[in-house]
């Protein structure tokens, strides 16, 4: 686990030159940290519920699967994408096919490969994970 001293200073030193209209979170991982960039960006937040791994990060599902229809407008918005982890990237994928109407789709993860992230290393526990 990283101590939650490091992380927080990462969300608050990571560049970040772009507005934001909204950000949206993957369910579940994503809102916790798309609640820290909420305090720093001060864009509404939305939720996209898609579901392929559990609890322990092993794939529940051969890809990822839309739980819930999107149920908020995107059309013409600059939106930030927010998931806690991206291991393949299939979720992100998914996501911003569901976000296609958007004028512009950043992604940020917590850790793993995204427009920004704060770490891009082998998988560790988040300090908000009991």
């Amino acid at each position: 686990m990283k101590p939650p001293g490091e992380v927080l200073e990462r969300f608050r030193a990571i560049p970040i030159d772009e507005e934001f209209d909204l950000i949206v979170a993957v369910a579940n991982g994503g809102i916790v940290p798309a609640g820290i960039l909420n305090q720093r960006l001060h864009a509404e937040v939305r939720l996209l519920y898609i579901n392929l791994r559990d609890e322990r990060q092993q794939p529940v599902h051969d890809a990822p699967r839309v739980l819930h229809p999107v149920d908020f407008d995107v059309k013409g918005k600059r939106v930030l994408l927010v998931d806690d982890r991206v291991k393949t990237g299939a979720t992100l994928a998914t996501a911003r096919e569901l976000l296609r109407e958007a004028a512009r789709v950043r992604t940020f993860a917590v850790n793993g490969r995204a427009d920004y992230a704060l770490y891009d290393e082998p998988c560790f526990a988040f300090p908000w994970i009991l």
